[in-house]
């Protein structure tokens, strides 16, 4: 996923009986290619908007798609209702920042190395639930997590070299902003799985881009711009697609586990070189490609731990027998 999409799927909504894995899969995919889109349309609008306004309009417009659904699903009037106003706000607060400095990072740095570097994303968020949740965390996740992050550095070790040549180094700025905006989507994640203890998943949804969208407003101070038509409408459906994707993600994790659909969040760097080339004119650079295999490996192989020790947990309640 890009770093300007921390996005979330609550525990809840994950593998529903009855689910079809091909058609979580299918989802997925879609989720993931439209979040690309989202990335190239903010990249697209240009240098020259200030990324708290590009905030604004990616969580605007989002909510339309959202609203949308909400209604054709009859969840509409049940997802105003929640029982933490107060924990959707620092989550809002939190989730703002970090799409804020990943617009920052897009702009800056070829499109291919700002997806990659925000795979940092869940490796931070295993090192954060062990910190701040308990969540017991072993040396083979350890191990991975070790890793993966050396992979990130690897992939961005080229752009923060370059502050050798002075702070004003876009590349670098970019490479460090993707990285904090990678750290606090983590922590977004642990604020996300505190709220799923008392809110449902539409709730969660809504009431984020409704609070990102009144919080990104007090960038205003800092500079808007006045777009021209063209770059508010990149900037409209980029927002659009914010919101598609993120039912898009929702709905996949209710057809298949997470294990099952989660290795396929990676077909997203294929479209980022892709993209990239073919319209950035970005050239993939051996130090990019090298970390990018050393992080999704690492991604893969947590993936793959989760999954069995999952079975495992699920055949030590079978063969617990109720007590009579």
């Amino acid at each position: 996923m890009s770093p300007a999409a921390p996005q979330s799927v609550p525990a809840q909504s994950v593998g529903e009986p009855g689910g079809s894995p091909m058609i979580g899969i299918l989802l997925k995919v879609a989720s993931v290619s439209v979040f690309v889109t989202m990335s190239t349309l903010i990249k697209a609008s240009g240098e020259g908007v200030p990324a708290g306004q590009i905030v604004f309009f990616r969580s605007a417009f989002a909510i339309v798609p959202i609203l949308v659904f909400l209604a054709l699903r009859g969840q509409l009037e049940t997802a105003w209702r929640t029982a933490s106003p107060l924990s959707h706000v620092r989550r809002g607060l939190v989730g703002v920042s970090a799409m804020g400095l990943g617009f920052y990072g897009i702009m800056r740095l070829p499109l291919p190395d700002a997806i990659a570097i925000g795979y940092a994303m869940p490796l931070l968020t295993v090192v954060f639930a062990a910190l701040f949740l308990g969540e017991k965390v072993r040396i083979f996740r350890w191990s991975a997590v070790a890793v993966g992050l050396g992979g990130v550095l690897v992939i961005s070790w080229p752009r923060l070299s370059l502050f050798g040549e002075g702070f004003g180094s876009g590349e670098a700025q970019g490479a460090i902003a993707v990285l904090c905006s990678a750290a606090l989507g983590a922590t977004a994640m642990i604020l996300v799985r505190k709220l799923v203890l008392t809110e449902k998943t539409p709730t969660i949804v809504l009431y984020f881009s409704l609070t990102a969208t009144v919080l990104s407003l007090a960038s205003l101070p800092f500079g808007w711009i006045v777009p021209d038509w063209s770059t508010l409408g990149l900037m409209a459906l980029a927002g659009f697609c914010g919101g598609l994707g993120q039912i898009l993600l929702t709905q996949s994790y209710r057809h298949a586990e997470v294990s099952t659909i989660a290795p396929f969040e990676y077909t997203s760097i294929v479209l980022g070189i892709l993209i990239g080339y073919f319209i950035f004119g970005d050239v993939p650079t051996w130090s990019m490609l090298i970390g990018t295999t050393i992080v999704i490996g690492a991604g893969l192989f947590v993936i793959l731990r989760e999954h069995r020790l999952g079975l495992e947990r699920k055949a030590q309640r079978k063969l617990v027998t109720p007590q009579g």
